[in-house]
């Protein structure tokens, strides 16, 4: 699969909606302001049940509490300007008073400038304070799986989220849903590495859809940030350029994975391996679609089930030379029969011709589709599901799919997710 190109960012800037970022950011500080109103009024009315009075105002403390209440508002906006100075009662009311004097119009001014420092530089303010904060720059699914697990686990943690441009409505989902800040840059710009203070942070994750942008960040990142070291976690889309990567320094200072090698794993481990475990004597698999997750499923099989495995039929439409790649790299042994078949799942003649290498009546029989398509991979399962009743059939989608499931469910065969099974794997150490 190409990779795409990284859209180079314009600028380091907020887009449009920093705003709506800032005033969520800023509910803490909203927070401990109100306290502060709430207990300069209390001192005020305190001080005025106590017996203090004002110079310019005498009669105040015979007057009820909504006058009274009305004069501690005006030290918000005039001070004791109109009012006169705190006068008569003991001296603890007198002080009192005097702390509500001066709180009021500081409190005012502390909020006014605030604002304008916020409206003047809006990035300098939101990247404020960072301390044990997770720093993630990509905004794709993988993000948001991540995400629901930190969330689950840590619903307190700051989180920054980088990219160099975000769709509005996913940018929307992670402010609200999730609680995090978006900004718009990238991390191999030394200036933002800088203002997100990457020496107090926890954790930084690259999530990405370019590799070696996700590298050369990683490397500039340990730079500024050697303690991150085997704290910062890559995505590698290229199985190939992963297993390569792992042999350097960098992957050994890193955690480097692929999300359809992790979803492999589980799929093995918690799918097939009690499958094989319920019948008895050897199994026949049949995998339609040998990408990253169909070369991830194949070494699982190897390394921990081909005890199991009477037969393996891989059907792809670039079979030959994605198998040639596998052995290359993994250069596993395997003990059971393999048949490589080119060609579509959607073409009947591909199925005659599996079914002239296995018995594909046989109750052992596993079918697993799991081509890009989660459309075809459905249709072809419950075809598949109708012609060998007594088969297992699993159907892949990417994304958790309601309507694959309830579909599912009615024919007897499994449905499962990329996603799904990622966010199972996503080891909890991640997000503390």
């Amino acid at each position: 699969m190409a990779e795409q190109t990284p859209q180079p960012p314009s600028s380091e800037s907020f887009n449009p909606q920093t705003d709506t970022r800032l005033k969520r950011l800023a509910g803490a500080n909203l927070g401990w302001r109100w306290i502060a109103v709430g207990l300069i009024f209390a001192l005020g009315l305190i001080a005025f049940a106590g017996g203090t009075a004002l110079t310019e105002r005498p009669a105040v403390m015979q007057a009820g509490l909504f006058v009274q209440t009305y004069y501690i508002l005006g030290l918000f906006v005039v001070g004791g300007l109109d009012l006169g100075v705190p006068t008569g009662g003991p001296m603890w009311a007198q002080a009192m008073l005097w702390v509500a004097f001066f709180g009021a119009p500081l409190l005012t001014a502390s909020t006014v400038v605030e604002a304008v420092l916020r409206v003047i530089n809006p990035q300098r303010w939101l990247l404020r304070n960072l301390q044990d904060h997770v720093v993630i720059f990509g905004s794709g699914e993988l993000t948001i799986s991540y995400l629901r697990l930190l969330r689950r686990e840590n619903r307190n943690c700051r989180v920054i989220v980088v990219d160099t441009e975000f769709e509005s409505i996913r940018e929307q989902e992670l402010q609200q849903k999730y609680g995090v800040a978006t900004v718009v840059g990238d991390l191999t710009l030394g200036f933002l590495r800088k203002q997100l203070k990457l020496t107090r942070a926890k954790r930084v994750l690259l999530l990405g859809n370019n590799d070696f942008q996700a590298f050369e960040a990683a490397t500039r990142v340990l730079e500024t940030a050697p303690n991150l070291k085997f704290r910062v976690i890559i995505h590698c889309q290229n199985l190939r350029f992963m297993r390569t990567l792992l042999q350097t320094s960098l992957g050994r200072h890193c955690v480097i994975f692929n999300r359809y090698n992790m979803a492999g794993m589980a799929f093995v481990r918690r799918s097939l391996r009690p499958q094989f475990a319920r019948t008895e004597g050897l199994d026949n698999v049949v995998i339609a679609g040998f990408g990253r997750f169909g070369q991830s499923v194949v070494e699982q099989l190897r390394r921990i089930q081909q005890q199991e495995l009477a037969h393996v039929v891989i059907i792809d439409q670039d079979a030959e030379r994605r198998m040639l790649v596998v052995e290359e790299q993994q250069q596993l042994q395997s003990n059971y029969e393999r048949s490589i078949l080119r060609g579509d799942i959607s073409n009947p003649d591909v199925w005659r011709r599996v079914a002239s290498k296995v018995d594909l009546e046989n109750d052992n029989t596993v079918f697993i589709l799991g081509t890009g398509s989660g459309r075809d991979n459905l249709r072809t399962a419950l075809w598949l599901k109708q012609k060998y009743p007594k088969s297992i059939v699993f159907a892949r989608s990417n994304d958790q799919s309601r309507f694959a499931s309830s579909v599912a469910d009615e024919k007897n065969i499994s449905a499962f997710s990329i996603n799904g099974l990622l966010e199972g794997m996503i080891p909890v150490r991640w997000t503390r």
